[in-house]
């Protein structure tokens, strides 16, 4: 047998036979299919993202102002609550590009600028590498500083 008749062969409309290697696919709806419609990022998705990504550093103790982190907190303790991983970010989110506006506490003794730093490059990292969008800017607004004999500021339960 040769070679040529020992491939896989496809007939042809005369007829004939070709080697399957040498035939052409044909492609519908032309061009990648992974690049056929269109995906939309809502603004929440982004914000979910960030706000993990911002948590994880290192010396940021919460995410939010005072009374974003009050009413959390209460809403935290409702049954079938959910706890709100997006408290404290805003994003805006463009058809490529997105920009985030973070509002952090952070643990006294840590430095702030390396604090800030840290986070907006975990942020930064975790938007694009998840998103695919460009990350313009990421604005840091320390609101607090948690001081190591302040309690948490989430509401006694009336329950015992």
């Amino acid at each position: 047998m040769s070679e040529t008749t020992q491939q896989s062969r496809t007939r042809l409309p005369d007829g004939g036979t070709e080697p399957v290697s040498t035939r052409k696919a044909t492609t519908r709806g032309g061009g990648d299919p992974g690049s056929r419609g269109r995906t939309t990022i809502a603004d929440g998705v982004v914000e979910k993202i960030a706000g993990l990504a911002a948590r994880d550093v290192v010396g940021v103790h919460a995410m939010g102002s005072g009374i974003s982190r009050t009413f959390g907190a209460v809403r935290d303790r409702v049954p079938g609550g959910t706890k709100s991983v997006s408290r404290g970010v805003k994003a805006e989110v463009g058809e490529v590009q997105t920009a985030l506006d973070l509002e952090i506490v952070v643990d006294y003794g840590v430095s702030i600028t390396e604090v800030s730093r840290d986070v907006r490059e975990n942020v930064i990292a975790a938007v694009e590498r998840m998103t695919g969008l460009e990350v313009v800017e990421v604005n840091i607004a320390v609101s607090d500083v948690k001081l190591p004999e302040e309690e948490d500021e989430e509401p006694e339960s009336r329950l015992q």
